[in-house]
């Protein structure tokens, strides 16, 4: 906060981040696993500074709020083909890449939804969130948001057991059921 840096400038740093992490986990060895991991921490922690950076500096724009969600699909689809490419180098089997380019669409289309919805998301009035009711809702809203926060803790903790690759058959799906999530009638209101 003391520094005059920008809510922009912390989203660029934290695009460099996972464009780095994604990069690394392409190498497929175990010391550069870990080294993807750490960098993919620091993205994610700088995605959530930025945000917050701007409320408090009172720097909230619409750019930026674009411009962070297109850092975020970018970093997403990133790290699914890095994490797939490196699993391919290492296993010689190309289903890794497959399962990869399964991730990446899906997270593609993740953020193709959320272009259409940008206006209703940056527009949330400061009512608090009401809480999920019903099994569909709370569904969507374990996957979408409380998975999704906790997700570089999870390539972490697997990073350190060089088992990262464990992520991609689940994200070859997963990704998919994540925007297909949004769809859940009430889901869109709940954020963690």
């Amino acid at each position: 906060l003391q520094f005059p840096i920008g809510p922009n400038l912390i989203t660029t740093v934290s695009l460099f981040a996972g464009i780095a992490a994604a990069w690394a986990l392409a190498l497929g060895s175990h010391q550069w696993t870990l080294t993807g991991a750490l960098l993919f921490l620091v993205c994610y922690v700088l995605d959530n500074v930025d945000g917050e950076i701007a409320r408090i500096k009172d720097q909230c724009t619409s750019f930026g709020a674009q411009y962070d969600t297109f850092v975020d699909w970018i970093v997403n689809a990133a790290f699914f083909i890095g994490l797939g490419w490196g699993t391919m180098a290492k296993t010689s089997n190309e289903v890794w890449l497959w399962f990869a380019g399964s991730a990446a669409i899906g997270a593609t289309i993740n953020y193709l939804i959320s272009l259409s919805d940008s206006s209703n998301e940056n527009n949330a009035d400061a009512t608090p969130a009401p809480r999920p009711k019903g099994i569909a809702q709370w569904s969507a809203f374990i996957l979408r948001e409380m998975f999704r926060a906790d997700f570089c803790f999870i390539v972490l903790a697997l990073a350190l057991f060089d088992v990262v690759h464990f992520l991609l058959p689940a994200a070859a799906i997963g990704a998919h059921v994540f925007w297909m999530a949004r769809f859940v009638r009430g889901a869109r209101k709940f954020h963690a």
